[in-house]
């Protein structure tokens, strides 16, 4: 298994199987050259509550250069991995990656606020970036942008999802989110379809990032006695909550619901803590999978000696749906990317899914799944069912333009 500290070079000949080495500090011939390596930037998080998240992410889109032979347009891929641990560091990494290396595009940004920050340099450069874990609305709504994409579905879309199981629980509902573009997406969406599955909120928490202590919220909600719980906790926050929630008597007690989570935040908390109905984009143990995907697991387990997270299938399918486009393009020029982007499509599975030209967001059904019995240290979930059963049903979800508010600028 890799380690997070090994430099760049070891890296890229350990993860991606190229010939690679840090271009960082280095000059670079431009980024459509038609000849040398093609050098792609990854942005994930190494460390704070997000590493193990940015660490899937990154192993599943270093697989998807695996798979292409470690080449595309017959070129050698470099990969330059940088680290997403705030907003800030989030953009200036990008502006690294575009400056100092040289990249084509950049593929990765799980937080919101990173995922943000990070546009405004793709578009101000006119470099093609694919979020793969970011589920803010206004990525591909108010914020939208002609040089990003986004792999995760929107909050909106997820809690569609989760809240008709939420109201079949109980009427009073607490919130307990980040304090953040993700949170607060949270609670507009869930506030807005309350009175619709005739619910009503009892309380809220707006939680900082890398709390350690959540004994003073779980006081609160144990005092305000709802019925269901609604969360929009990350990473090692959410795994910190479940565990502390275990300690202090309240599993089972209160049932809890959450958008976006990963496999990762549950492997990390064990069978004793966790407890739950999610959504998830993608689950290693769905009977559905793709032959593709069903190839992804077998590698990933053959590398890893463990099965792929939902966010390795996030990381590989961005990787992998650029690599597509730059075959299909045969260019690494931006403007060619982005119009063969619009027109990546995937027809593997029962109906297709594709980032829709008007908002880039990607389009297809999300899942659902409740916790059962766990017997298995990495199998805990059972596939209850997809939140749209049908292309129409599905698109239908995701909202017309006049819901989404995105004005797409021309190149």
């Amino acid at each position: 298994m890799l380690k997070r500290d090994l430099n760049r070079r070891s890296f890229m000949r350990a993860s991606a199987g190229v010939a690679a080495a840090s271009m960082l500090g280095a000059g670079g011939p431009a980024r459509a050259q038609s000849d040398g390596p093609v050098r792609i930037g990854m942005i994930y998080a190494k460390q704070g509550p997000g590493a193990s998240i940015g660490e899937y992410l990154q192993r599943g889109s270093a697989l998807a250069v695996e798979q292409a032979g470690g080449k595309v347009l017959g070129r050698p891929i470099e990969l330059v991995w940088l680290d997403e641990p705030n907003p800030q560091v989030s953009q200036q990494n990008m502006q690294r990656l575009v400056d100092e290396s040289k990249v084509v595009a950049v593929v990765g940004g799980n937080y919101s606020s990173s995922a943000l920050a990070m546009m405004s340099v793709a578009n101000r450069e006119k470099v093609p970036l694919i979020l793969t874990g970011a589920a803010a609305s206004e990525i591909t709504g108010k914020s939208c942008s002609k040089y990003t994409f986004r792999t995760q579905a929107t909050v909106p879309v997820q809690m569609a999802g989760l809240m008709p199981y939420v109201s079949s629980i109980g009427k009073k509902v607490y919130f307990i989110t980040a304090s953040y573009a993700f949170g607060q997406d949270i609670l507009r969406a869930s506030r807005a379809m309350l009175k619709q599955v005739g619910a009503t909120e009892v309380g809220v928490d707006e939680v900082p990032i890398n709390t350690a202590d959540y004994s003073s919220y779980i006081l609160k909600i144990r005092q305000a006695k709802p019925d269901v719980i609604v969360g929009g906790l990350v990473g090692g926050d959410f795994s910190n909550f479940l565990k502390q929630w275990n300690e202090m008597g309240m599993k089972d007690k209160i049932p809890y619901a959450a958008v976006a989570v990963t496999d990762t935040d549950f492997w990390d908390v064990g069978p004793q803590a966790s407890t739950g109905i999610y959504i998830k984009p993608w689950y290693y143990n769905n009977p559905k999978n793709t032959a593709a995907e069903q190839k992804l697991i077998e590698d990933f387990k053959k590398k890893y000696n463990q099965p792929p997270s939902d966010k390795t299938w996030s990381g590989w399918i961005g990787m992998r749906a650029l690599l597509e486009s730059i075959e299909a393009a045969k260019s690494t020029e931006a403007a060619q990317l982005v119009a063969h982007l619009e027109q990546w499509k995937n027809t593997e599975g029962e109906f297709p899914f594709f980032f829709r030209d008007w908002d880039h967001q990607l389009v297809r059904p999300v899942i659902v799944q409740i916790k059962k019995q766990i017997t298995d240290k990495f199998d805990y979930f059972d596939v209850l069912k997809n939140t749209s059963a049908t292309a129409e049903e599905t698109a239908k979800a995701f909202g017309t333009k006049e819901d989404i508010g995105c004005s797409m600028p021309s190149l």
